[in-house]
């Protein structure tokens, strides 16, 4: 039997068409939404969203019932998206959509049992099902890491994979997670991001100000492998690969390296031309509209940059962890 869920429902999924039909109602243009009363009072909660998820905040007892009332609720997840597209700061998408993941799924915890089978049915998940498609569970496990979702490690027989009783509400947070991320960023038009500007200005300069509280002071003696091989490389006037001197400059400029001091270490290389040299690193860094972020360890093995591993790589998946875990190991030490 098909349910209909009431407006402050709603909320807590806004994900869902019907929220989206909802919210829609109440917006004739982007433009004049914004321009509008209600429009600074969804901004705002959007901007708050976005803090949340910057902030790995997962309180969301309250969500439900603080919030600016259901129209505006789901209007600013709309606008949280927006936002996030017109900063084009890929580590800033990938924390909203986690955080939007999580504040659904702790609120579907706690529904009633209908209610939480019209909301998988929607995300095309059995709630009850203890097997799935291949297809099905190779598309929704892709981005987990977790040795045992991968499908040599699963009972699969006949086309379909074994699913346990409670793996399937981690599957639909990771649904509602793709969702959320799903052509992310979005092509906003430069207008909508000129009206945004101020708000996505305070988020980009709170967003620096973690990366910096986070890496500190950049300590060489814990770069990982791979980027103390690449500057290693260059330093001794090798000619690198464009993905090399993608993860080195990317990797640079998250630990808090300034365009100045990145182009500084550029020219040893042996074809260096500081213009050049400059856009590139600016462009990476951000100045272009989108902030890179370093190649995970998968990408730089696939490259063949994944170089003298040692036996902390074995813990991690993202030389930005490896730096984090060394500079944690060796502040223990101090």
């Amino acid at each position: 039997m098909d349910i209909v869920l009431d407006r402050k429902e709603l909320t807590k999924y806004p994900f869902l068409k019907e929220s989206q039909q909802l919210a829609s109602q109440h917006v004739e243009s982007l433009e004049a939404f914004l321009a509008s009363s209600a429009g600074n009072v969804a901004l705002e909660r959007a901007k708050e969203r976005i803090i949340a998820a910057l902030r790995f905040r997962r309180d969301f007892q309250d969500d439900a019932a603080r919030g600016p009332g259901p129209e505006l609720e789901i209007a600013s997840y709309a606008l949280a998206r927006i936002i996030v597209s017109c900063i084009g700061d890929r580590t800033l998408i990938d924390r909203l959509a986690r955080y939007e993941s999580d504040r659904s799924s702790f609120f579907l915890a706690s529904e009633e049992p209908e209610v939480r089978r019209f909301v998988a049915l929607r995300l095309q998940i059995d709630p009850d099902a203890r097997s799935m498609p291949v297809t099905d569970y190779v598309e929704l496990v892709a981005r987990l890491r977790d040795n045992r979702w991968r499908l040599v490690n699963r009972d699969v027989n006949r086309g379909v994979v074994g699913v346990e009783p409670g793996e399937i509400d981690e599957l639909i947070r990771e649904r509602i997670r793709t969702i959320v991320a799903d052509n992310l960023p979005l092509r906003v038009p430069g207008g909508i991001c000129e009206t945004l500007a101020a708000v996505a200005s305070e988020i980009t300069a709170l967003r620096q100000q973690q990366a910096l509280e986070e890496f500190g002071e950049i300590r060489e003696e814990a770069f990982p492998p791979c980027i103390a091989s690449l500057l290693q490389a260059l330093t001794a006037g090798t000619n690198l690969t464009h993905m090399g001197r993608f993860a080195i400059t990317s990797f640079l400029h998250t630990i808090g390296m300034n365009i100045a001091q990145i182009t500084e270490i550029f020219a040893q290389a042996p074809d260096f031309d500081p213009d050049m040299t400059i856009y590139q690193v600016e462009h990476i860094s951000g100045r272009g509209g989108t902030e890179y972020t370093p190649p995970s360890c998968i990408t730089m093995r696939t490259f063949g940059l994944c170089a003298n591993r040692d036996k902390e790589c074995e813990r991690i998946s993202h030389p930005l962890s490896y730096y984090r875990l060394k500079k944690s190991g060796a502040k223990k030490q101090v």
